[in-house]
């Protein structure tokens, strides 16, 4: 027998929220298609910088749509309503043993599962686990039309048809009102420890390349330049996950690893380090705080084997090099794309600069085919233009 909750978000501390049946937010869509309106979907609006914004856009909460609906955790599945907090199914998968392994990030106390989808945003094990859409393993949603549409199913291995559902992840609220969602969770690590390694930037992508051919637990990593020590240095973070043996026995032979190019490693503390693996996914960390009201924080997604990139700002290195974070202007975004596409890779502004500049294209711009798929997907999906498109840069 699963665990099975209806909560629907009236509680005392939600006492703002209006209570939403699926039928009013199919009244919503039709309105805005009848009159030429535009809808916004949020959620708790924690994301709401991510994405190009437009002001002549009318907000559809979801908020009041919320509640686990079913969950089994022997079945390593959950089904949620899209405005459920996501604070809150973290807790409920807590109490089983059970996490979203892929660690999304909330960005503040109001993120919702529907904006975690939508989003498409993963923490520092996405290298290791996958990111959102591996883990979506079916959808509910409203189209531009208010018809309801069913993808996908409460099973890992569901094949039939096209794998629709994880078209949503990422899609920024640009297809269709999320409804409900089935996600795939898994078990918390029973062991977990984390290195700190001095290293350079190009022995530790080195190092980490090689690691990622091992059979290693090797779960997530961080590199950067850190100035806050005295004096500054280069420091890799790796963190494992595992069967306590495959931890126990990993640790000593990286350490030895670092050893060998003239590094020096230790274990750090373990409450420590989960404190610190938080503030890097919630980007609390003291890189991700601006050092110029001109300066954006720009996300570089590459293959994990790119080498270390001829530009003039200090990043922050995840995902075993495959995604990097660095602070430029937003004047910079040619050399960054073209940077970054030369290596197989692109560019995307994650975040404005407080005093913006310069009018420039949040996301890296599609080769001419992709700009056709996307336009395609619209027109099926959103064929009266209610929803927001603008956001993801599309037309």
């Amino acid at each position: 027998m699963g665990l099975l909750q209806q909560v629907f978000g009236n509680g005392a501390g939600h006492r703002q929220v209006k209570v939403f049946v699926v039928s009013e937010f199919k009244d919503r869509i039709l309105d805005a298609a009848a009159h030429g309106h535009k809808l916004r979907i949020q959620g708790g609006n924690t994301k709401q910088f991510y994405g190009d914004t437009h002001a002549d856009t009318q907000v559809l909460d979801t908020r009041g749509w919320r509640g686990v609906v079913s969950y089994e955790p022997s079945e390593l599945v959950v089904t949620v309503k899209a405005g459920t907090p996501l604070a809150e199914l973290e807790a409920l998968l807590a109490e089983q043993g059970q996490s979203l392994a892929y660690e999304p990030p909330h960005f503040g106390g109001g993120a919702t599962v529907g904006g975690m989808v939508a989003a498409g945003l993963a923490g520092p094990a996405r290298a290791h686990v996958g990111g959102v859409r591996d883990h979506v393993l079916g959808v509910q949603l409203l189209n531009g039309l208010g018809e309801s549409l069913t993808f996908g199913g409460q099973v890992m291995k569901n094949v039939a048809g096209y794998d629709v559902s994880r078209l949503m992840a990422g899609s920024l609220g640009t297809l269709g009102l999320i409804t409900e969602l089935s996600l795939k969770v898994l078990p918390v690590a029973p062991a977990e420890a984390t290195l700190v390694c001095a290293l350079s930037q190009h022995d530790a992508l080195e190092l980490l390349h090689r690691w990622g051919g091992q059979a290693l637990p090797l779960n997530a990593s961080a590199w950067l330049h850190d100035t806050t020590a005295q004096p500054a240095q280069d420091l890799l973070f790796v963190r494992l996950r595992g069967a306590v043996a495959a931890v126990e026995s990993a640790c000593p032979r990286m350490m030895a690893d670092v050893q060998a190019l003239g590094g020096n490693a230790s274990r750090i503390d373990k409450a420590q380090a989960i404190k610190d693996w938080q503030a890097s996914r919630e980007q609390t960390l003291p890189f991700f705080q601006a050092p110029s009201t001109e300066l954006c924080l720009w996300r570089l997604s590459l293959p994990q084997t790119a080498p270390v990139l001829n530009l003039p700002y200090a990043p922050y290195i995840e995902w075993h090099g495959g995604l990097r974070w660095l602070w430029a202007p937003a004047s910079a975004h040619q050399a960054l794309r073209d940077a970054a596409q030369a290596v197989g890779g692109h560019a995307t502004l994650f975040r404005q600069a407080a005093q913006p500049a310069d009018q420039v294209s949040v996301f890296h711009p599609l080769p001419l085919a992709q700009q056709r798929i996307q336009q395609a997907l619209q027109q099926q999906f959103d064929p009266m233009g209610v929803f927001n498109t603008g956001r993801a840069g599309l037309q």
